[in-house]
């Protein structure tokens, strides 16, 4: 006799899923979205190229005055000097700034190499508080020694202790203007400097060139006037016409 055994049911494996219900974009995200892309269309169809990387633009430019009135001057004001009219750098151009230069007025009038150097010892000066509140700055770092022409130097020579050529841009700049301010020229705006060495002196000019961009190269004199003790060119003066 033959015992049949029961039929063991079978057991499905198979995990039943369970319908997962679409995820919803957070509200605006469309929105958000599609004005980005238009934002990039705009960009690259006017030429300007999107980046990634933040630009530091730098501080927000500061506006100074250049002006330094009579009453913020007059605490540092000298009564015993020559009233002169250096210039300073102030917001990249050279403008004027009225000080009293440490000379004696009857000096002055019979020394002109006096004078000089009594304008190169107030552009090395660090500018008052008052100067510096209004932007005024210089770039004639530290004392320039100066000496008369030598012989066959031009007439009115004025030798610097350092090569003129050598200095900052804007402190000779400086230097020339001042000097063809205050009368220690050779002609209304031109002054004619040599260094220590044996280089030919040379003619500078201070035009409108010279104080809007002090930093380029200062104009020169194309000629210079005759040694002191040679007959004078016919003009009675050095030519005008500036070289870069």
């Amino acid at each position: 006799m033959t015992t049949r055994l029961p039929k063991i049911p079978r057991i499905s494996t198979e995990i039943p899923q369970t319908p997962q219900t679409p995820s919803r974009a957070p509200r605006g995200f469309g929105r958000r979205a599609a004005a980005l892309l238009m934002g990039a269309a705009v960009l690259s169809g006017c030429g300007i190229r999107t980046t990634q990387v933040p630009v530091d633009a730098g501080a927000a430019p500061s506006r100074v005055s250049c002006e330094v009135s009579d009453e913020d001057a007059a605490p540092e004001t000298r009564t015993d000097g020559l009233s002169v009219r250096v210039y300073l750098m102030c917001a990249s151009q050279l403008e004027q700034v009225d000080r009293v230069a440490q000379i004696p007025e009857e000096k002055a009038a019979v020394s002109t190499l006096l004078i000089a150097r009594a304008l190169l010892d107030e552009l090395a000066e660090q500018p008052s508080q008052a100067e510096q509140e209004a932007g005024f700055a210089t770039h004639v770092s530290e004392p320039i020694g100066l000496n008369g022409p030598r012989a066959g130097d031009p007439a009115g020579t004025l030798r610097l202790t350092r090569q003129p050529e050598d200095l900052p841009a804007g402190a000779l700049a400086q230097i020339v203007c001042t000097f063809a301010e205050n009368g220690v020229a050779v002609a209304e705006d031109s002054v004619v400097l040599g260094g220590p060495g044996e280089y030919e002196p040379r003619g500078y000019r201070c035009d409108a060139r010279a104080k809007e961009r002090p930093e380029g190269p200062v104009p020169t004199l194309s000629a210079l006037p005759p040694a002191a003790g040679s007959p004078a060119s016919p003009s009675g003066s050095p030519s005008a016409s500036a070289t870069p």
